[in-house]
């Protein structure tokens, strides 16, 4: 059973990975074991209710055994017993980690022939550049932590999708320079490899000192400055690539100091946030019942989203 399936009363029993754990007081002054276990279909609260029961490392994989609870109209495991799991264990990787749903190696092979067919020079000199700089890396690379993308492969998923759409996008808006659209879409991300360091399983272990201290979207302009100086491209085309990473996220309560100031930086930032939002939606509608709410989504303003049962809808 995953988790995404799991109702009241469902009793469980299998392996998870603990994203985060830790002991906290109740309001009668026992103490409980506060988890987020997660298995490839998404990831749950889970509480045990044994104050004895030290928490296991974020990032290791435990065997449990629960029963399926509802709490404020979202679902959470009552852990009854749990283990840590060791060598002896038949675990299937395959079914505990979240991972894009293409194979990385196509996508990463769509990403290239797109950087490869960058008709203006000095833009796919830089673009290669840093699509080599980052390497093997984006064949598992994960796009976040906790947000969208949280998943194997989640920065490539990330990149691919928004590359489909943007040139979607550039058949209805001719105007677009397809030059700088695509290379911005491929690049805007890519320093999310400096930004985190991946673990053993394809997830985000934590944020990198380099993150912490400077962060993706610095970096990234960082790196455009080093391409653009190692391959010769011209300066005033890095600048263009400059302004679409530092203006992605919009706004200053996102992280971007500017807001978009061209057209090609405008459609990377909506198509960003498009692609974001409609992946955390479909991840929390997947939890949630037909007919019903998902729980609260925190990237989404703490909606919470409406599952539309499929047989309300004609295809």
């Amino acid at each position: 059973m995953l988790l995404s399936d799991i109702r009241r009363d469902d009793r469980y029993e299998g392996f998870l990975i603990v994203r985060s754990a830790e002991q906290r007081a109740a309001s009668n002054g026992k103490f409980y074991l506060d988890m987020t276990l997660a298995d490839r279909s998404g990831s749950i609260n889970a509480k045990m209710w044994d104050g004895t029961v030290q928490p296991p490392v974020a990032g290791s994989i435990v065997k449990v055994a629960a029963t399926g609870n509802e709490f404020n109209g979202r679902m959470q495991l009552r852990v009854t017993a749990l283990k840590t799991a060791d060598r002896r264990d038949a675990v299937d990787m395959s079914s505990l980690i979240p991972c894009a749903p293409e194979e990385p190696r196509a996508m990463m092979d769509e990403i290239i022939r797109a950087a490869d067919h960058i008709a203006d020079g000095d833009l796919r000199l830089i673009t290669c550049e840093l699509l080599e700089r980052a390497g093997s890396k984006l064949l598992t690379f994960p796009a976040a932590k906790q947000m969208h993308h949280a998943e194997r492969a989640g920065l490539l998923h990330h990149m691919t999708t928004m590359l489909r759409a943007a040139n979607a996008l550039m058949s209805v808006y001719p105007r677009l320079n397809p030059s700088l659209l695509t290379a911005g879409v491929i690049i805007h991300d890519l320093a999310k490899i400096d930004e985190m360091d991946e673990d053993a399983l394809g997830l985000v272990a934590d944020y990198s000192v380099d993150g912490k201290l400077v962060g993706h979207i610095v970096r990234g302009v960082v790196n455009i400055q080093l391409a653009a100086q190692k391959t010769g491209a011209s300066p005033a085309k890095a600048l263009l690539l400059q302004h679409m990473v530092l203006s992605h996220h919009g706004i200053p309560e996102y992280g971007s100091p500017l807001a978009p100031k061209f057209p090609e930086a405008e459609v990377l930032h909506t198509l960003d946030t498009l692609d974001a939002r409609l992946f955390e939606m479909d991840e929390a509608i997947s939890r949630a019942m037909p007919g019903g709410f998902s729980e609260k989504v925190w990237g989404l303003d703490n909606r919470q989203l409406y599952r539309i049962p499929e047989e309300d809808l004609t295809k």
